[in-house]
């Protein structure tokens, strides 16, 4: 698509350019989350946003649109979802995808080959095998360091270094960097900083408020929050980074059908409800942990003696839900996994239902070894995604797990 294609486009379709803040404007998260950027349809008056399950769009006459083409290029209901996210983000355009890994795909197509990135040495294993393996073979270098650590950050950055992905709170050991000062040396080198904040979410934590540049989440997690729904999202704070990204997109194909759009604009509308009882939950459970003879250490933001605890303070309004912690041998670990009754093992966070995983074998098993030792991502690490069931119900059954 050339650029005059993509304007023209865009100015038949509201918001496929970017958001009009105005919109929302004076509206706290929780009635953004509930009521979405247009909410109710303005030709039916329904308040559930249609589904428009349509491959293709008919055009009244020759050289005439309505602005929709094909759903590839742009679909009403996911254009729905998309400005909602932008919205409650507080950036100028949300792109839905098909995952994370698909969303993290595209921003990728931001560098070319040369092209030098500077990531988080703790994160997810699929996006360390994305980079490594995919991307590593068109010419892309990675750089992993701790970028909680100013030094380590500065010392990572090349002149060709043209992206920083970050990760706050990263997966899985929860180490938390300050984002404003990962933004600012990024910016001084001239490079971008994407941060994934899936984790937290814009609920709790906004990072264009300190200086990044794109956000990124895996929304099969907490935006999703019913472990229903694959999808991504990438949100950008300034215009120019839009049509590049959408261009990508578009020629890749790997958007958001219309129904899981739809299903995602339904479940945004009890993100903040999800996400208060999800913490509430979890700051009980980190304190029991803390106390179980079998459990060596426990990694949780919202627990005063993390290290980064005032870090968080500073730039986020909740803690979130995950929680990763060691047991006192590899048996109890494994046998801790397959005694829980309410708490389910299985890979994946940031629903409803409590879930735990085995990061050594499941999430980062595609993590080098000695990158898994260096982090302390060994065979006694659990990691535990806190839900909304009663609290009491959660902390009985992990005490008998763990017994």
């Amino acid at each position: 698509m050339d650029d005059s294609s993509f304007k023209a486009m865009a100015a038949e379709i509201d918001g496929l350019l970017g958001i009009d803040e105005a919109r929302c404007s004076g509206l706290r998260t929780d009635s953004v989350a509930v009521r979405g950027y247009r909410g109710v349809d303005k030709d039916t008056g329904s308040i559930s946003f249609p589904i428009y399950q349509s491959a293709t769009f008919a055009h009244p006459a020759f050289g005439q649109s309505t602005g929709y083409c094909y759903s590839r290029c742009g679909n009403p209901t996911r254009l729905e979802l998309e400005n909602t996210i932008a919205a409650l983000e507080g950036g100028k355009k949300a792109m839905a995808f098909s995952s994370g890994m698909a969303a993290i795909s595209c921003l990728i197509k931001l560098m070319k080959s040369g092209d030098h990135a500077v990531v988080s040495d703790d994160l997810y294993g699929g996006t360390y095998r994305l980079f490594s393996q995919v991307f590593s073979q068109y010419g892309l270098e990675f750089t992993y360091a701790d970028l909680t650590d100013e030094a380590a950050l500065e010392a990572a950055f090349r002149p060709n270094t043209r992206l920083v992905f970050l990760e706050t709170p990263t997966n899985p050991m929860m180490k938390v960097a300050d984002i404003a000062a990962v933004a600012d040396a990024a910016h001084v080198h001239g490079a971008l900083l994407a941060v994934d904040n899936t984790f937290l979410t814009m609920y709790f934590q906004r990072p264009f408020d300190f200086g990044a540049d794109i956000v990124v989440y895996s929304g099969t997690k907490y935006l999703c929050g019913h472990n229903d729904v694959l999808s991504g999202f990438l949100v950008v704070r300034d215009e120019e980074l839009i049509e590049p990204l959408f261009n990508a997109a578009m020629s890749e194909g790997n958007q958001l059908a219309p129904f899981d759009s739809w299903l995602m604009i339904r479940s945004l509308k009890t993100l903040g409800v999800r996400l208060r009882q999800q913490e509430k939950n979890a700051l009980r459970i980190a304190e029991f942990l803390k106390s179980n003879p079998h459990v060596t250490e426990v990694h949780y933001v919202g627990s005063p003696d993390h290290p980064n605890y005032q870090r968080s303070l500073r730039q986020t309004t909740g803690f979130g839900a995950m929680i990763s912690f060691k047991t006192d041998t590899k048996q109890r670990a494994v046998d801790a996994l397959e005694r829980t009754k309410l708490v389910l093992f299985a890979e994946s966070l940031g629903g409803a239902e409590s879930l735990m995983t085995y990061p050594l074998v499941q999430t980062h098993g595609s993590i080098p070894a000695e990158m898994r030792d260096a982090l302390g991502i060994d065979e006694r690490l659990l990691r535990l995604s806190v839900g909304i069931e009663d609290v009491e119900d959660l902390l009985a059954d992990l005490e008998q797990a763990l017994a």
